[in-house]
């Protein structure tokens, strides 16, 4: 891209009022430049079978050409008009036998044959009317797809077809590697298999799961190849992915897998919320961009972030326009708010965007406006950052999905424990990557830090044996190894085939039940937080060196963490759940040890690093917190944003950005 995009989401078809002109004149004071719309007004559209009006498409398309406002045209499918749902109740999702009720957005299902059959008419309708218009630089293909927990017919009938293909046509194969004879779940004929609605076989539901996966990967490449046909070579097509939902974007997406479904999109793009105000940390923001820029090892687009958002979400002061700077510095070049103004009835009326209901100046769009004035004029020093990481994490869906059939805790999922050690990585300030085991580029990160690789082949696992023998490094967590890829428990001593590099063996778990760490290294001899959760596995050491051991004395003579040489390289293997304390100290320990700590400083000034266009380096510093604060020793050279020479020190003010380029 040639300069940073700016953007926000703008629904002209909800306004209650035409203020089109005035809502252009608001965006280009504050130097938006581009806009996103289309994607939920199919009804708008077409708002009978086979009537179609883009006529409020192209009075937006023609205005913001007029005024030099890129466009980003999304294909309205993600929620549908009431005539088809009326006509066609076939074409409503089916979870658990029972079909869902028409209103809201996502209520279809994505494989139903009239389904698609209605919307590539109305993605080729609108594609035919907008893919030459001089505005349209791009298009986002539906919105934040999921499969949506359909289970139709059509679904279990393709999942035999899946399983079939799998298994080469071997039933008892089939039945052997799922353990089916399990309560009389075996299927002795093809035609007999069961719907999965009431399946209770981990290897099943992960199989569908995985299944279902790709049925929102096909969906998804299917809606790129008809704007294929249309757009033109200077146009990109991509899609917003979201992340797990607590309320903001928290992890790993378990109904999509993004490393799949990105492959036929030319720039990767998400939706990234987050908390606000005391509760910032910046890490959701670096989370979901660390894993979208490895999509595609490539800059990607925030579709979508929060302006004012719901009431707990509004912004201290110096917030919105210091997250802007955040996006950027994990490698995002398009920033966009959902949305521009706040809408006046239905679902979402009080997630308010950079507007609020009186459409109104305000201190969010004041803080727009300044943004937006800054990024127009650095942006040529600050677009296309190019960032490399030493450190990936191994996120696993199909892990996910079975950890889910079998948890390891009634209070916390696979993405808990992989937030645990990502967080501790974010606040050190070390660089990752979030890529999966198809995908990864083993030679490329001196350390790999796995989570709960619970379902994983025998190939991989050799490969991640061979990578460590020739001089990597990696940290495993407790429940890796355990089952291979149709979850069928390894008949080895655990964690299976990780034995050899981990230097460890266990027959043993247990609940911890208020046990200790009791740390045998003299700096987990220091931490005051011992505390365990959820797991404990009794851990026998055969080659590896004991980082920690169990308060328990019924325990004490067994391993809690251990360190391992193996060839060339080493492995940390945490065989419990510790505290954030006991997990931030490994970390700063092996990654010290390793060289992978570049800064000094630690959250809450957050430092990220790249290289822009003109071949210099470029380094964020953020002030995550309402105390001023000091850096020592900055990277020396010039502020772009105040224009300054940095030298010795570097102070940053509550919520504060600096951006420091040096050759």
């Amino acid at each position: 891209m040639k300069d940073i995009l700016y953007g926000t989401a703008y629904y002209y078809e909800y306004l209650p009022v035409d203020r089109l002109d005035k809502d252009i004149e608001m965006m280009k004071a504050a130097n938006i430049n581009v806009v996103r719309i289309g994607e939920s007004t199919w009804s708008t559209y077409e708002p009978q079978d086979g009537v179609f009006d883009f006529s409020p498409l192209d009075k937006v398309l023609d205005a913001m050409h007029t005024a030099g406002i890129h466009v980003i045209v999304g294909t309205p499918t993600y929620a549908i008009p009431t005539w088809l749902a009326k006509t066609y109740p076939e074409v409503m999702v089916q979870v658990d036998g029972q079909r869902k009720p028409y209103g809201a957005r996502q209520i279809f299902d994505i494989t139903n044959p009239t389904f698609l059959r209605y919307a590539e008419r109305i993605i080729r309708k609108m594609m035919q009317h907008v893919a030459h218009h001089p505005a349209v630089i791009g298009f986002q293909v539906d919105n934040e797809t999921k499969h949506y927990g359909t289970s139709s017919d059509n679904v279990q009938k393709g999942f035999v077809q899946f399983l079939k293909r799998e298994f080469k046509g071997d039933l008892k194969q089939l039945n052997q590697e799922f353990g089916l004879d399990y309560w009389s779940n075996r299927i002795n004929a093809w035609e007999d298999f069961p719907s999965m609605d009431g399946t209770i076989n981990g290897s099943l539901q992960t199989a569908f799961e995985t299944y279902r996966q790709k049925l929102v990967t096909n969906y998804l490449a299917w809606q790129v190849s008809l704007v294929d046909d249309y757009r033109l070579a200077n146009q990109f097509v991509t899609h917003n992915f979201d992340f797990e939902w607590r309320g903001y974007s928290y992890g790993i997406q378990p109904e999509v897998n993004h490393f799949d479904a990105s492959a036929a999109l030319t720039y990767a793009g998400g939706d990234i919320y987050h908390p606000s105000r005391k509760h910032l940390t910046g890490t959701e923001l670096s989370f979901a961009g660390d894993e979208l820029r490895t999509l595609k090892h490539d800059n990607y687009l925030v579709m979508e972030t929060q302006a004012q958002a719901f009431k707990q979400q509004v912004p201290y002061p110096g917030q919105l326009r210091q997250l802007a700077y955040s996006h950027l510095a994990s490698g995002a070049n398009m920033v966009e708010y959902w949305h521009w103004h706040s809408i006046h009835n239905s679902a979402e009326t009080y997630w308010k965007g950079i507007l609020s209901h009186d459409f109104q100046p305000n201190p969010i769009y004041d803080e727009v406006k300044q943004t937006g004035t800054e990024l127009k004029r650095l942006s040529s020093h600050l677009v296309n950052l190019k960032i490399k990481a030493n450190v990936a994490f191994l996120a696993s869906n199909r892990s996910f999905t079975a950890l889910n059939a079998f948890p390891f805790s009634d209070n916390h999922n696979y993405n808990d424990l992989f937030r645990s050690l990502y967080d501790q990585f974010y606040r050190l300030n070390i660089r990752t990557d979030i890529t999966d085991e198809t995908h990864i580029r083993l030679q490329d990160y001196q350390l790999i830090v796995v989570p709960a690789l619970y379902s994983v082949s025998d190939a991989f696992l050799d490969k991640l044996d061979d990578y460590v023998k020739r001089g990597g490094h990696v940290i495993y967590t407790f429940k890796s190894g355990f089952t291979n890829e149709h979850v069928k428990v390894r008949m080895d001593q655990q964690p299976g085939r990780l034995t050899r590099s981990t230097g460890v063996h266990y027959n043993l778990f247990v609940d911890p039940d208020g046990t200790q760490l009791v740390g045998q290294s003299r700096s987990l001899r220091q931490i005051a937080d011992t505390s365990l959760q959820d797991w404990m596995e009794l851990l026998i050491p055969d080659t590896a060196e004991i980082l920690a051991t169990y308060d328990d004395p019924n325990w004490s003579n067994y391993a809690a963490i251990t360190k391992n040489h193996y060839g060339q390289g080493s492995v940390i293997y945490l065989g419990c759940y510790p505290s954030a304390a006991v997990i931030s100290q490994l970390v700063a320990d092996y990654t010290q040890e390793l060289g992978l700590r570049r800064f000094t400083a630690a959250f809450p000034v957050i430092i990220k690093q790249g290289t822009n266009d003109l071949g210099k380096t470029v380094t964020y510093y953020f002030n995550y917190s309402s105390e001023t604060q000091l850096v020592s020793n900055p990277v020396r050279g010039t502020d772009l944003l105040s224009n300054q020479e940095v030298v010795n020190k570097l102070v940053l003010n509550p919520w504060g950005v600096a951006i420091v380029e040096s050759v």
